[in-house]
């Protein structure tokens, strides 16, 4: 039995067509879209769209750990360790950088699912031709295109898990997915390990290799993916509102087969759509800075304290551990390890409460109380307490909670802007926090970690602290109550029509 639906119907007032809404559409499509129960489509829609996070941390870990064997004699590229932890990261950060921008502008006119595609093919293409580096430059072009297609991807997929994903679960969801980082950081620490062993693999190999794992697991995500949709709400306000509707109606389908029961009826009153046509940078940026001031505050606070924390924690953890604890270069891949399993753990097992406790003491409580437990930990590294596993330990916390923070970053600017520009803010947000915080971030912290100093880590620390702390004070000023919420009645879409007011008798 199929639910009841709402077809798309073009009408003036008391329902007779009139030359002024002749093109308007009347559509409950992201009722239907919120009120379907949790499927075994859903979980493909996650599979294809979340698991590419997985190859931005494997990507990230693997460079941060062959640092050291990329600068040995041998290893048939001439490059130093302080290149591949400054320079490389940096080049990498900014590549991201422009991506998103570029891929972001592109979401918004061409569509979700053709650009998630492309950027994926963009990683892969670059991700493979870094392991055939022969000289530092080529190492850094590689590097550049390797984060542009991973950049556009922040774009891409998290605007259409979205518009996908049910706005009662929308929070855990999205929080897991952005957190699954993690899973791809634990994969490449331990990868590393073997990878790195010149007992099983020469010095120039190895670390090759590293780079094949991220193409081999890509090509797959690529194969899945190609089943995921296209947004129905993007197709709405682009004018191909009948398309909409039978993928909608399709969906819901498939769903009452899996499940053998009837949906629940739509409640929401349909929304009204005028399709209009791809929107200008200016259009971007004055709807962003003039109807949601305080909110572009909100997305920069938080994209700049998770960005300077995490790129400077991931690039420049393992120089930490061999400055300071003489931890073998082969053995830094079980250390971060340790700490990638606490941070996906973080979204895990936190994601649900950002669901019923609700986004504003969710994200300020993650953003402060990390914060304030890397304060404590530079504290003690300070006064020489901590060992390599205690260290180890002191940031598998302070990540724990930092990380449920860092994924709500990307939740909340992809939710509280509207539908039309959904896909450049977030590629905006996570291009000038990442630029500001992403880019300076590894390069202080391992220019202060190199000093060899105890004081100059221990300030890089509290630099860090310091801008989760005032991040999360921010939330709790001017964030947005969202959770529950359709993205509609969040930020409604610019091509939405109101309807009119009654005449007055």
């Amino acid at each position: 039995m199929v639910a009841s639906q709402n077809p798309p119907t073009r009408r003036g007032h008391e329902g007779k067509p009139s030359p002024a809404d002749a093109d308007v559409v009347e559509t409950s499509v992201p009722a239907r879209l919120d009120r379907l129960p949790w499927s075994r489509w859903h979980w493909r829609i996650v599979i294809g769209l979340g698991t590419v996070w997985i190859l931005d941390g494997l990507e990230v870990t693997i460079v941060g750990n062959i640092a050291g064997r990329l600068a040995e004699s041998g290893s048939g590229i001439s490059i130093s360790t302080a290149q591949v932890t400054t320079v490389a990261a940096a080049i990498y950060v900014a590549g991201a950088c422009s991506g998103a921008l570029f891929f972001g502008w592109l979401t918004d006119r061409l569509g979700r699912k053709k650009l998630f595609m492309i950027t994926l093919a963009v990683y892969l293409a670059a991700t493979a031709l870094t392991a055939f580096s022969w000289s530092a430059w080529f190492f850094f072009v590689c590097r550049f295109f390797t984060g542009f297609g991973i950049g556009g991807e922040y774009a891409a997929i998290n605007s259409a898990i979205d518009e996908l994903i049910p706005a009662r679960v929308r929070g855990r969801i999205d929080l897991i997915i952005n957190g699954s980082f993690w899973i791809g950081a634990a994969i490449g620490a331990f990868a590393s390990i073997a990878l790195l062993n010149t007992a099983l693999f020469a010095t120039d190999i190895g670390w090759r290799l590293a780079f094949g794992i991220g193409v081999v697991l890509g090509l797959v995500i690529l194969l899945v993916r190609r089943h995921v949709p296209e947004s129905p709400r993007w197709l709405i306000t682009s004018g191909r509102a009948e398309e909409a509707e039978r993928l909608v109606t399709d969906v819901e389908r498939t769903i009452e087969r899996e499940t053998g029961e009837s949906l629940p009826a739509v409640t929401e009153k349909p929304i009204r759509i005028r399709p209009r046509g791809p929107l200008g940078f200016v259009t971007i940026a004055r709807t962003v800075t003039t109807r949601y001031p305080r909110r572009t505050v909100l997305g920069l606070a938080l994209f700049v304290g998770q960005a300077f924390l995490y790129n400077s924690v991931t690039f420049g953890y393992a120089v930490i551990l061999t400055t300071f604890f003489e931890v073998p270069e082969g053995d830094t891949g079980y250390y971060f390890a340790v700490i990638a399993v606490g941070n996906f753990f973080g979204p895990l097992l936190l994601g649900h409460l950002f669901d019923s406790v609700g986004r504003k003491p969710m994200i300020a409580g993650c953003y402060i109380g990390s914060g304030a437990l890397l304060f404590g930990t530079a504290y003690l590294f300070d006064q020489g307490s901590l060992s390599a596993g205690t260290m180890t330990a002191c940031w598998t916390a302070v990540l724990f909670l930092a990380s449920a923070g860092a994924s709500a970053a990307y939740l909340t600017v992809s939710e509280i802007f509207p539908l039309e520009t959904r896909a450049l803010c977030i590629a905006f947000f996570y291009a000038i926090g990442t630029a500001i915080g992403g880019i300076s971030g590894p390069l202080l912290f391992n220019g202060l970690v190199s000093s060899g100093k105890p004081s100059d880590t221990t300030l890089a620390f509290c630099i860090g602290a310091g801008l989760m702390v005032a991040a999360g004070l921010v939330e709790a000023a001017i964030g947005v109550k969202a959770e529950r919420r359709s993205l509609e009645s969040l930020a409604s879409p610019l091509s939405e029509v109101k309807e009119p007011a009654p005449a007055a008798s």
